[in-house]
């Protein structure tokens, strides 16, 4: 297992599609596991595939609480069958640090995907899972949640973000 580099708004790869998984083999159960051992390690509580450079549809989440068992979930090709609902939750991303905002979401979803093995499953989510479920998948399709504020909001954030990247490159060039 490796630890991957966690590509960073605002990376082109982020904004491009992915496609389905059609092989079920040992480069994408070795991917999963890095994609867990990554999100682990950043910490966060999801990754998508393309936030580590793979465009496939591949996402990874562990919403439990630090005082509860893991939940470990392994989606490949991950489909949302049914939503209800209305969450509008603060959101922040390992590819956006440092920034967090409210997203309007769907309160409670279900999820219908594949494990590594090609096995169907299919899970009914609702809190921080249901929201972390609907971010990932959102990477799955090239949208970040900062693509989900409104156009005044998600200009104001740009021009912010730029700026940090900018102050920290200079910090890091003296």
């Amino acid at each position: 297992m490796a630890i991957r580099e966690i590509l960073h708004y605002p990376d082109p790869l982020l904004k491009k599609k992915s496609v389905p998984v059609t092989v079920f083999d040992q480069h994408l159960t070795q991917l999963a596991q890095d994609m867990v051992e990554t999100m682990y390690d950043a910490p966060g509580v999801g990754l998508a595939a393309p936030q580590v450079g793979e465009l496939l549809r591949l996402i990874v989440l562990d919403c439990s609480a630090a005082d509860e068992p893991a939940d470990l979930i392994i989606a490949v090709n991950p489909e949302i069958v049914a939503a209800q609902g209305e969450s509008y939750e603060e959101e922040g991303c390992l590819s956006v640090p440092g920034f967090c905002t409210l997203v309007k979401r769907h309160q409670e979803v279900t999820l219908r995907y594949r494990d590594t093995d090609g096995q169907r499953h299919e899970r009914h989510a609702d809190g921080l899972l249901a929201i972390g479920i609907q971010h990932e998948i959102d990477h799955l399709d090239g949208i970040l949640f900062v693509d989900r504020l409104s156009p005044l909001k998600r200009s104001i954030f740009k021009k912010k973000y730029l700026k940090m990247l900018k102050e920290q490159e200079a910090e890091h060039e003296a």
